[in-house]
C-alpha cells in the first residue's frame, strides 16, 4: 500500500496559521524574491550567475563565451540579473564587467547548488 503525502483529516492549528499569515501579510518583498528566483530559473542565467561566484567580474564578452552564447545574448541576460538587483556592472572604456551584487546573492546560489548536490547524492 503506498502512503498518501495528503493530511488525511482536516486539523488547522488556529495559532500557527494566524502567526505565518500575519508575517506573510507584513513581508511586502515576497513578489520581489518570486522575481528572484524566476531569474535563476532559467538554465543560461544560472550558469551567468555560478560562473560569477566563481570569478569576482567578467566582462559580457567572457560571459557569453563561458556559456556558449552570443554577446547580445549574455547581455540581455546580464541586464535582467542587473535590473533584479543580482548584478551590477561598472564600464572600462570599451568594455563591461559585471559582478554578483553582494555576498547575499553568491550565498544563495552557492547554497541551491549544494542542496542539489546533497539531493543527487541522497538518490
Amino acid at each position: 500500500m503506498k502512503e498518501s503525502d495528503v493530511c488525511e483529516i482536516t486539523c488547522v492549528d488556529s495559532g500557527k496559521t494566524q502567526r505565518v499569515q500575519q508575517e506573510l501579510a507584513q513581508t511586502s518583498h515576497i513578489i520581489e524574491v518570486t522575481k528572484l528566483f524566476k531569474a535563476l530559473s532559467d538554465e543560461t542565467r544560472m550558469k551567468i550567475a555560478y560562473a560569477l561566484t566563481l570569478e569576482d567580474e567578467l566582462c559580457v564578452c567572457d560571459v557569453a563565451y563561458i556559456v556558449g552564447a552570443t554577446t547580445a545574448t549574455a547581455s540581455h541576460h546580464l541586464r535582467h540579473l542587473k535590473n533584479l538587483g543580482l548584478a551590477k556592472y561598472r564600464k572600462e572604456g570599451k568594455l563591461v564587467y559585471y559582478s554578483l551584487d553582494d555576498d547575499h546573492v553568491k550565498q544563495l546560489i552557492r547554497i541551491a547548488l549544494e542542496h542539489q548536490k546533497e539531493v543527487a547524492e541522497r538518490e
